[in-house]
């Protein structure tokens, strides 16, 4: 494993910062994870991510989009049907995402979810 090194002023810490900020937002990194297996309609996410309202489901997963991190497909059918399907961008931080997730199912302690 790498070990990257990090000082105040490098640039790690440039590129770290807005990004864990990002997913630190409330339902973020819910959605994000939501659309892992693959493309959903927004009902499907909204069925994944219980508790979130429909209007701030909608921002997150246009957040998501304009981040580059979800893709959004309209599908022409009747009725329209919007599909929303994380890009290779946003599998490649599913994948950097997974040993948090692991970590956090080890340690549910740590923030109570025990």
């Amino acid at each position: 494993m790498t070990t990257v090194s990090v000082r105040a002023e490098d640039h790690t810490c440039r590129a770290f910062q807005p990004a864990v900020e990002f997913l630190g937002r409330r339902w973020v990194g819910v959605v994000l994870l939501a659309g892992r297996e693959g493309a959903r309609r927004f009902g499907q996410y909204r069925q994944f991510v219980t508790g979130i309202s429909d209007r701030l489901l909608a921002q997150r997963l246009r957040e998501l989009e304009q981040h580059g991190l979800l893709e959004r497909t309209v599908v022409p059918s009747t009725p329209v049907q919007v599909l929303y399907a994380p890009t290779k961008a946003g599998l490649d931080l599913l994948d950097a995402l997974e040993p948090l997730i692991a970590w956090a199912l080890r340690h549910p302690e740590v923030f109570g979810n025990d």
